[in-house]
């Protein structure tokens, strides 16, 4: 996977992570400590950890001793993922191995250690085919991925750009970069049939965020880029989108702007 990373997306995933942590499946999590062996110290894979957030929410709601390899290909990012401390649940200390990789090539001999594979925010930015691979190297490990994206968000107060932008912005993520289709909000289809051909199923939950004038700064942030990704897919738009990006701006820094976006969450094993 070649597409790069924006120089500011570690603040992204700083300004995400406490949303993202209230969305992640609590079920699944509790799902998976079922799935794991009590008789060793556990291996954990996340594929693409960005800074380490999967980590940070999911390892202390697993039983210890825990090791984990994080699997990332921006080398700043790998450097914040690996620099923190972590505890399991029972307040041990979590080692942590930090693994430059580009995830799209992972085989099932990169994990063949895992008891546990996860990631998340991850699966809308694959291809088909990355995703083929992914499932291939997985079967046999349980692997929960949280938060991929559906292509949904509902706005409160409505306004009549809402869907226009909606269906501009779902184009975007399924534009071609680099000669590599991306699945977007088909991502998690993709991925169940993926498992199914290996015979793994998988359990899907909902998982959105709901952003209230509590989280106006992530709401802000969030809304000004799926309104440019828009408009990069649909220029016609540029003109209405630009008042309609002032007007829920100005909703939002006023706290007047609700919005729920919509992910899933998926264990599969």
């Amino acid at each position: 996977m070649t597409t790069s990373l924006p120089p500011d997306f570690a603040d992204w995933l700083r300004l995400r992570e406490p949303a993202d942590a209230a969305a992640r499946s609590t079920e699944l999590a509790d799902a998976v400590r079922d799935r794991l062996p009590a008789d060793r110290p556990l291996v954990v894979h996340d594929l693409g950890s960005g800074t380490g957030s999967m980590a940070r929410w999911l390892a202390p709601r697993l039983p210890g001793p825990q090791h984990w390899v994080l699997h990332e290909r921006d080398a700043d990012l790998l450097t914040l993922a690996g620099a923190g401390r972590l505890t399991d649940a029972d307040g041990g200390p979590v080692t942590v191995t930090t693994r430059g990789s580009d995830i799209t090539r992972l085989t099932a001999a990169d994990l063949a250690d895992a008891h546990l594979v996860t990631a998340s925010a991850l699966l809308d930015m694959l291809t088909a085919e990355e995703i083929d691979r992914m499932a291939a190297a997985c079967a046999g490990h349980p692997t929960l991925f949280a938060l991929t994206v559906l292509g949904r968000a509902e706005f409160t107060p409505p306004h009549p750009l809402d869907a226009e932008l909606t269906a501009a912005f779902n184009a975007h993520q399924r534009r071609t970069v680099d000669g590599r289709v991306l699945l977007g909000p088909d991502a998690v289809d993709a991925t169940v049939a993926a498992f199914a051909r290996h015979g793994v199923e998988v359990a899907v939950r909902s998982t959105p965020w709901r952003l209230g004038p509590e989280q106006a700064a992530l709401a802000a942030e969030w809304l000004a880029g799926w309104v440019d990704a828009a408009v990069e897919e649909r220029p016609h738009l540029a003109g209405p989108a630009a008042t309609y990006r002032k007007w829920r701006l100005d909703e939002a820094a006023a706290g007047r702007v609700e919005v729920v976006l919509h992910h899933a969450d998926l264990l599969a094993g």
